[in-house]
């Protein structure tokens, strides 16, 4: 008996000759390798369909194309090799390719002084395109980091002192008299505000780069300083307030002092980022943005 062919109905013709910017899968789980670590990933994978009488792609053919994606570090050179076989297997059909990846890296990060350290996940997504304008990749990284608001930190030393001009009019302290004053909350009766804050950045990387992940993280709290902790002990929760106060920021401080870093990289084909301080004052954010043009 002769086996029956398996039909293919993507193979027939289209009753609406359109041509789709884009056609393909969303939310595909999809192990990769990235700053040395298996990490599980949501894939969006697809292509143009140019050739508007064909009813439709072969979306098998993508699918079975991102295996190549597990096997080494996720790289501008992997994802260009991946979107090289998506374009392959549909010649005549398709002119472009994209392809997305979205997971959260988990980092151990060390706390500030004691030994101790711990992990920190920050949510990613790496985009990669090849279209008639060349092969392009970009990486989406999102930090939390603490600021301090200097208008609050001001506002609250002023009320100190006038604390201390209520509390001593006209005296001579001695010096033990003074440490305990600083030391008692009927003193420092007021506190700045801080607030959990947000950075993230969207950078270009050239062609056959390595994901810079660990890189850019690395980057990016060196540059704000008050990068959020894991393990702390009550050492580094101290270390933690001293290098708030000594480190306050508005979110034009955050953005121009990671525009400036991210400027300096010549690994960078450009950049855009956008820092969030959700003020704990008030019922909204704070936010500023900053790009700086993609080198040519």
């Amino acid at each position: 008996m002769n086996a029956l062919s398996l039909p293919d109905i993507a193979a027939q013709t289209s009753t609406f000759e359109l041509p789709l910017d884009w056609v393909g899968m969303c939310g595909i789980a999809q192990p990769v390798v990235l700053a040395g670590q298996r990490i599980a990933t949501q894939v969006d994978a697809g292509v143009s369909l140019d050739d508007a009488s064909a009813r439709g792609i072969h979306m098998s053919r993508l699918y079975l194309a991102l295996e190549e994606l597990e096997r080494e570090e996720l790289s501008g050179a992997l994802l260009r090799r991946a979107l090289a076989r998506f374009l392959d297997s549909h010649q005549g059909l398709s002119a472009s390719a994209s392809l997305s990846v979205r997971g959260e890296a988990l980092l151990q990060r060390p706390a500030l002084v004691s030994p101790l350290a711990g992990w920190k996940a920050y949510p990613f997504e790496v985009r990669a395109r090849q279209d008639r304008w060349g092969f392009h990749v970009e990486l989406q990284l999102q930090l939390a980091y603490s600021s301090t608001c200097p208008c609050s930190a001001a506002l609250a030393r002023q009320l100190i002192q006038q604390r201390f001009a209520e509390d001593f009019p006209d005296q001579h302290l001695p010096r033990e008299q003074v440490l305990a004053w600083l030391g008692n909350s009927q003193g420092i009766v007021a506190t700045p505000h801080s607030q959990r804050s947000t950075a993230t950045f969207w950078v270009r990387l050239g062609a056959r780069e390595t994901i810079p992940l660990l890189r850019l993280v690395d980057l990016a709290e060196q540059s704000l300083g008050t990068a959020v902790q894991t393990a702390v002990k009550r050492s580094d929760e101290q270390a933690f307030a001293l290098a708030n106060g000594q480190n306050l920021m508005f979110c034009e401080d955050a953005a121009r002092r990671l525009g400036s870093a991210l400027q300096k990289q010549d690994w960078l084909e450009g950049f855009r980022l956008r820092v969030v301080h959700a003020e704990s004052p008030h019922a909204h954010d704070a936010v500023a943005e900053y790009a700086w043009r993609y080198r040519t």
